[in-house]
């Protein structure tokens, strides 16, 4: 699939996010780039922040399907970053520079954190899971039976896993990790 208009990769050498094609030099030099990228292969051309018209004709050129992203709706089809539309990014930052094409159709990103927020603070809690999230058991005959097969090897698993931290000490590839917070985790 090609690309023609803003490309990500230029995002931060142009300043941010910049309309394309909007003079007539630049708009036919973005409608001779569609129709390179259609010669060499390509089975689709997205067209982003670029003008309507240029987007159209681009379009009515090329042999091939264009997907429209800020360039209006004469393309083949539309697309839309998926973070941006729901306004998945609650940061400031991202608040501020959503790009101008883009409709927000929610902003669940401070709903996201908000989750995020508690499923970590449970965690680190011990509150999650809890029985009611852990539902799958067995019955007390077969907890019995499988305490029986762990006892058979129980000191030769307590010896290997002695000696994978000792190997793994020493060629320091190992480092404990606490992933919610500082709790002692050997």
């Amino acid at each position: 699939m090609g690309h023609v208009g803003l490309t990500p990769q230029a995002i931060s050498v142009i300043g941010g996010f910049r309309a394309q094609g909007r003079t007539a030099t630049r708009a036919r030099s973005l409608l001779d780039e569609a129709l390179r990228l259609q010669d060499a292969g390509a089975f689709a051309i997205v067209l982003e922040c670029v003008p309507a018209n240029v987007a159209a004709v681009i379009t009515e050129t090329l042999e091939v399907p264009t997907v429209g992203i800020g360039a209006g709706s004469g393309t083949s089809g539309q697309v839309l970053v998926f973070h941006d539309m729901l306004g998945m990014l609650s940061h400031p930052h991202h608040e501020e520079f959503v790009p101008k094409f883009c409709k927000r159709y929610a902003r669940v990103g401070h709903y996201i954190t908000k989750g995020l927020e508690e499923f970590r603070r449970d965690v680190e809690e011990g509150i999650f899971p809890s029985e009611e999230y852990s539902p799958y058991v067995m019955t007390e005959e077969e907890k019995g039976a499988f305490d029986l097969l762990l006892a058979k090897d129980e000191k030769e698993r307590r010896l290997k896993h002695d000696e994978t931290m000792k190997k793994l000490k020493e060629a320091d590839e190992y480092e404990q990790l606490s992933l919610y917070g500082d709790k002692d985790n050997s």
